[in-house]
């Protein structure tokens, strides 16, 4: 599965930013609710304001793309300005207390976009579609994260990757990466993806052999904890969904924009 349990299609994109969506209830982009009074807001408006968040335009290949001028990408690069003085401050501190800091990345619209998959299937997700779409392993960069990667590792930080995609994507999520100029660390002892067949013995509370029956937290936050118990300090978790960041197991946490879906 793309992560552990996702709620798709554009009813669950009704939670788009800022809980004004939806008149009385409380209804946030990480946080889709039907509990309202109020008539939702109009699903053909809500296709045509996401399109405007990320300035969506197809290219000469149909391909929908995201504009690097977009309230999107502004969103991105206040949290990524953010990040950048946190990991300088953060290295500093380690240095004194001869720590190994650490940065922990989500893969699927944390580091690679998929606009153009929500928007072609109008938002709907399908296990195989989806198996495809990562095998192409042709998706573009979120903005500016190959650079925050860089940065990270010229200050001497570790880049992990904690991510739902399941083992048998990993060879299509590392051409990806590789492809879009992410090439830190891209080996098995850093790209943590779903292994159900064998999961680790460190997620054994939640998933043995042919049973995986972690949540997104249980999954991530675990992930995280066993990194930690390689000495590693986690300075900075990065993801697109709160699952990515809940559960502890790192000092300050990022969230990065997506109203396309939601991830439990």
């Amino acid at each position: 599965m793309r992560k552990s349990i996702r709620v798709a299609g554009i009813a669950a994109a009704c939670a788009l930013a800022g809980g004004a969506l939806y008149g009385t209830g409380t209804a946030g982009a990480d946080a889709p609710t039907a509990k309202t009074t109020a008539e939702p807001y109009n699903i053909g408006k809500l296709v045509g304001d996401i399109k405007t968040y990320y300035g969506a335009t197809q290219d000469a290949d149909g391909t929908w793309q995201a504009a690097p001028d977009s309230a999107y990408a502004d969103d991105l690069h206040r949290v990524e300005a953010s990040a950048k003085k946190d990991i300088a401050k953060a290295v500093k501190k380690a240095k004194h207390h001869h720590a190994k800091p650490a940065i922990v990345f989500d893969i699927d619209d944390t580091l690679l976009l998929s606009l153009d998959y929500e928007v072609s299937t109008n938002y709907v997700y399908n296990s195989a579609t989806w198996a495809a779409y990562v095998a192409e392993a042709d998706r573009p960069a979120v903005f500016g994260t190959p650079a925050l990667i860089k940065y990270a590792k010229s200050k001497g930080v570790e880049v992990f990757y904690n991510s739902g995609l399941s083992e048998s994507q990993r060879a299509g999520a590392v051409e990806n990466l590789k492809k879009v100029g992410i090439d830190t660390n891209l080996d098995a002892r850093h790209v943590f993806l779903k292994n159900a067949d064998t999961p680790p013995a460190y997620l054994s509370g939640c998933a043995t052999a042919g049973a995986w029956k972690c949540t997104t937290v249980q999954y991530k936050s675990g992930t995280r904890k066993h990194i930690e118990s390689l000495g590693y300090d986690i300075v900075g978790n990065f993801g697109d969904q709160q699952s990515d960041l809940d559960g502890g197991y790192a000092n300050k946490t990022y969230k990065f924009p997506n109203p396309t879906y939601f991830v439990g």
